[in-house]
């Protein structure tokens, strides 16, 4: 079992008494670190210096806990990840969820959980923010679970239900958000994310294929950090910015025929294979970084305060 107490003390001596127990966490995926930019009595506190942390090594990832007040008027108290872990980094499951288990031994009972995603579904344009209400996973089917091995606590569920893994009270406030500062309705969208291991993008092959298996959009990260959150009793709200289409070409234009028509003296168009950068991926999340800022912003202002009114659904 892990130990926590170590890290909760060094939080302890670090950070003051009225950011100690906040009430919502959020985990800040890339180019989104922006959003801890609206918090107020703002306490960093760099992830080298607590026990357990590993460090986020993935650019537009800082590697800090940031702790401080959301919200209007006095403020909620929360805590957010400045970069999360990812397994392709090397890291080992167990560490990258463990922020998210020191996120619940402090009392979060709220977590909101941002990622960049590219878009299978050809329907949703760039820069849309897909509220996730289902996920595949197939590092999760295949043996790469956060959940396998010992448990990290004997009260916690041994066999995980994950039907209701995404709040349905908390997804409905992110519209309730967007009605209320009159953001225009194509700016949002609900789908189903698909958790790869990465840290290659996707084949056009591989697309194709979690398109057809229902995914909306896919990306390297998340589905691990609510596993764990779900585990620990959290309720979980995960958001995905689409930076970037997954290349997905209609029709396959054959290399054997550019070739004979090549060969042959017949004029043939050179197809050049469309790819997507990490650049572009952080371009994007910048650019729409503040418009996810204001959500996430007006949904902690919604919270019910009263815990048991914010059960799960």
């Amino acid at each position: 079992m892990a130990d926590f107490s170590a890290t909760l003390q060094v939080l302890k001596e670090l950070v003051p008494p009225a950011l100690q127990n906040p009430r919502v966490g959020i985990i800040c995926g890339s180019g989104l670190s922006g959003l801890a930019a609206t918090l107020r009595q703002t306490v960093l506190v760099p992830y080298d210096r607590l026990p357990g942390f590993v460090q986020s090594t993935v650019p537009g990832h800082k590697s800090s806990l940031a702790f401080g007040l959301m919200g209007s008027g006095g403020g909620v108290p929360v805590i957010a990840m400045l970069g999360r872990f990812h397994p392709y980094e090397g890291h080992r499951l167990s560490s990258v969820v463990f922020p998210v288990r020191v996120m619940a031994k402090m009392g979060v009972n709220d977590i909101i959980i941002t990622n960049a995603a590219g878009a299978l579904n050809p329907e949703l344009a760039v820069g849309t923010i897909v509220v996730v209400h289902d996920h595949i996973a197939l590092p999760n089917l295949t043996g790469m679970n956060p959940l396998l091995g010992p448990q990290t606590n004997l009260s916690l569920p041994r066999f995980l239900p994950l039907s209701d893994a995404y709040s349905r009270l908390l997804r409905k406030l992110v519209f309730r958000a967007a009605h209320d500062l009159s953001i225009k309705r194509d700016a949002l969208a609900e789908g189903t994310y698909a958790w790869v291991s990465g840290p290659t993008y996707e084949t056009p092959a591989e697309g194709r294929f979690l398109r057809a298996a229902g995914a909306d959009v896919v990306g390297m990260s998340t589905v691990p950090e609510v596993l764990a959150a779900r585990e620990e009793g959290m309720n979980v709200l995960v958001l995905s910015l689409v930076t970037n289409a997954v290349v997905i070409p209609m029709d396959y234009r054959s290399v054997r025929d550019e070739f004979e028509a090549e060969n042959t003296g017949m004029s043939a168009t050179s197809v050049v294979d469309e790819v997507v950068s990490h650049e572009e991926v952080l371009a994007l999340g910048k650019l729409k970084g503040d418009l996810m800022k204001t959500i996430v912003e007006k949904v902690i202002d919604l919270i019910p305060s009263d815990v048991s009114m914010s059960v799960q659904n």
